[in-house]
């Protein structure tokens, strides 16, 4: 039977979280919101918009949520020419491609970006397929981007693994029900990854890729 290893983008396989917190921050203060960097981070995973919900409140006026995404999106769109990969992003993908993985990302990244990010992680040709913002009403923590992406595997829930680096993805995942794997290169702490779902947890893909005969990707 077919198996899926589901993979978030930013933060599990290339090292761009703090880009995100620097140029959101940099977008709020642009607006006029004062917005700490701690919640900006805590924050990072969430699509636009709900990223915006998230630290600015329901009450704000939401007549700005696009002049703040797109200066977000300007701000981080600088780095496009060189967004590092987080060591051993690409030969873990290879690696679980060989053993008979389809590998799948779900991302809330989407056109340029998305193009940007897997040119870092160049491993076009083991990626089966792509779930991004484009494709699903809401983003994670929803459950949406994740079961897209085993519609897109043409894989079962119980027949999948999804890695991610935020509680997002945890909670995205274990809303799909399929098991669910951490990492920590995206700066988020071991227990709050455990208590959002992580089965278990490592370091980054290069921990992983050392330690697959072991996880739930063996």
């Amino acid at each position: 039977m077919r198996r899926a290893a589901v993979f978030d983008v930013d933060g599990t396989l290339v090292d761009t979280n703090h880009l995100h917190v620097t140029t959101w921050w940099e977008a709020f203060r642009q607006a006029g919101h004062r917005v700490p960097m701690h919640a900006v981070h805590r924050a990072v995973g969430l699509g636009s918009t709900d990223l915006i919900a998230h630290l600015l409140g329901d009450d704000r006026d939401e007549d700005g949520d696009a002049e703040l995404s797109a200066a977000h999106k300007a701000l981080y769109g600088q780095y496009f020419d060189r967004l590092p990969a987080l060591r051993d992003a690409g030969p873990l993908l290879r690696r679980l491609h060989k053993d008979g993985w389809q590998v799948v990302l779900a991302t809330s990244a989407s056109g340029a970006e998305l193009s940007a990010l897997r040119r870092a992680i160049d491993a076009d040709d083991v990626i089966a397929a792509t779930a991004s913002a484009d494709d699903v009403e809401r983003g994670k923590p929803a459950p949406e981007p994740v079961e897209h992406a085993l519609e897109l595997a043409g894989v079962p829930a119980e027949r999948a693994v999804f890695v991610g680096d935020t509680v997002w993805d945890m909670r995205a995942g274990r809303r799909a029900g399929v098991r669910c794997v951490g990492v920590l290169c995206g700066g988020i702490p071991r227990a709050d990854l455990e208590e959002a779902g992580a089965e278990v947890v490592y370091d980054d893909p290069a921990h992983l890729l050392a330690s697959l005969a072991d996880s739930p990707l063996a």
